[in-house]
């Protein structure tokens, strides 16, 4: 079993895919004295030493030969780096894993491409070394994509991850991005490479407010990711659990920017985008408070007046995460842009009642409520669901996908709705304003009068 540490080794060059470092910000004065060095990383140090004698003695030992430090480096991406092919040859022959990654993807093969190590390149090919290429590589230059990210520009030194799935945050040309990355499986598993295409595809076409914005994707090396903008206050998900149900006035605000968002995709042109994980964790907030969709990790582009039907069953791939999920993907039949419909009234339900629907149930069994026509019950006071509200849910929730109104009928409903709400709130303001004002309007009168009699029994004593 391999050991890890908590440190990080860096004398000697570095990963191909690391980022840069500032010169001796992190290397420990005493790292140079290899009798000063925990033997794990004396194994690194003597590695990049290039010392043959001292290595055996260490293994002979019982170091482990496939130690990492906190990177994920071994001393065989060390030998790599530094084209040791005398110590990646003895390394190997004593059970170093010939392909280990470290934390940014690169292996000892795709290092010692990198430094041009052509011997070192030799020996661990000979061993069943592979290189690292990404499936959506190209061997002309020219076609690069524009949105092409050098994963060297990428500084994860303080990531941390963010939602759910492969996310993390990274420092981009001086700015925090949100970073997906895709699994180290992907080489062998064709659906997630296309997934992962396909959402390229996408969101290459997106740009509105109220859907986050792409900034770019690494897609020549590997791990292949995505970039996009990060935004620090978190999902709607995190937000309704924090808060509990929303004022109306919110709900129908939030509600908005969803069916915004969702309206653009719907209605892309050549294509409509289906989302079909529209759910409370994929919508994020901005700084302004506002809303966002998000993570088309399962989105797929729709020929206009044509339905989809998968392959294979969606929930294989939506990974347990079915509370929103309309029933006919369930069933695995055709379906439309209506799915999105159906998971928008349930978040918008869950908004007004302040708990995901139904909360009780175990999750797997909830797609079996939606295809047996159950809906989560109304709890909120009726007043909360005024003005049409409730109806325009259980429409958006129907089970017949062609009754579910589109966005666009949505968006016009919300507004309504929205602007019976401030009316409301407004004519609250002037009954309170209203006695205020003709109780001031009648002390006025009052002092203009009591100044009258006053200036009239002035006169008289005067006459």
């Amino acid at each position: 079993m391999e050991t890890k540490a908590t440190a990080r080794f860096t004398l000697g060059k570095q990963s191909s895919l690391a980022p840069e470092r500032e010169n001796g910000s992190e290397v420990d004065d005493e790292l140079g004295v290899a009798e000063a060095i925990d033997p794990t990383f004396r194994l690194m140090y003597l590695a990049d030493e290039g010392d043959l004698e001292g290595l055996v003695e260490l293994l002979d030992s019982g170091t482990d030969v496939n130690f990492k430090d906190v990177d994920g480096r071994t001393a065989l991406h060390v030998a790599a780096c530094q084209g040791r092919a005398d110590v990646v040859e003895l390394l190997l022959k004593r059970g170093a894993e010939v392909d280990p990654k470290d934390r940014w993807g690169s292996t000892p093969l795709a290092d010692a491409i990198y430094y041009k190590n052509h011997d070192v390149i030799r020996i661990l090919e000979n061993h069943g070394a592979k290189p690292l290429m990404a499936p959506m590589h190209v061997q002309n230059a020219r076609e690069v994509p524009e949105y092409e990210i050098d994963p060297k520009e990428l500084d994860f030194t303080n990531s941390v991850n963010i939602t759910k799935g492969t996310f993390c945050i990274a420092s981009w040309r001086g700015i925090q991005v949100a970073v997906k990355t895709l699994g180290e499986d992907v080489f062998t598993d064709d659906d997630k490479v296309i997934a992962f295409r396909n959402e390229l595809a996408l969101l290459q076409k997106i740009r509105h407010p109220n859907v986050v914005q792409f900034l770019g994707a690494v897609t020549q090396s590997s791990p292949m990711m995505i970039v996009t903008e990060y935004l620090p206050k978190g999902d709607l998900d995190a937000f309704l659990k924090r808060k509990g149900a929303l004022k109306p006035t919110i709900a129908i605000k939030f509600a908005l920017d969803i069916s915004r968002g969702m309206n653009y995709l719907h209605e892309n042109k050549p294509e409509a985008i289906i989302h079909r994980d529209l759910e409370p964790s994929n919508i994020l907030r901005d700084d302004s408070g506002h809303l966002k969709v998000a993570d088309f990790g399962v989105s797929k582009l729709l020929k206009v007046a044509n339905t989809v039907k998968e392959d294979k069953p969606l929930m294989n791939g939506l990974d347990g995460a079915c509370r929103y999920v309309a029933p006919e993907v369930f069933r695995n039949e055709e379906y439309d842009t209506k799915v999105d419909i159906f998971s928008f009234a349930l978040i918008l339900q869950e908004m007004i009642e302040g708990y995901p629907p139904f909360s009780s149930k175990p999750e797997k069994e909830i797609p079996k409520a939606y295809a047996a026509n159950e809906r989560p019950p109304f709890r909120a006071p009726a007043k909360y669901y005024a003005h049409g509200l409730r109806e325009l849910i259980e429409e958006c929730w129907n089970e017949k996908p062609a009754k579910r109104p589109p966005f666009r009928v949505i968006i016009a409903r919300l507004e309504a709705i929205n602007n019976h709400l401030i009316h409301k709130s407004r004519w609250k303001v002037v009954r309170v304003i209203r006695p205020l004002r003709c109780f001031q309007n009648l002390e006025a009168i009052l002092k203009r009068e009591n100044s009258d009699l006053g200036s009239l029994s002035s006169r008289s004593n005067i006459e």
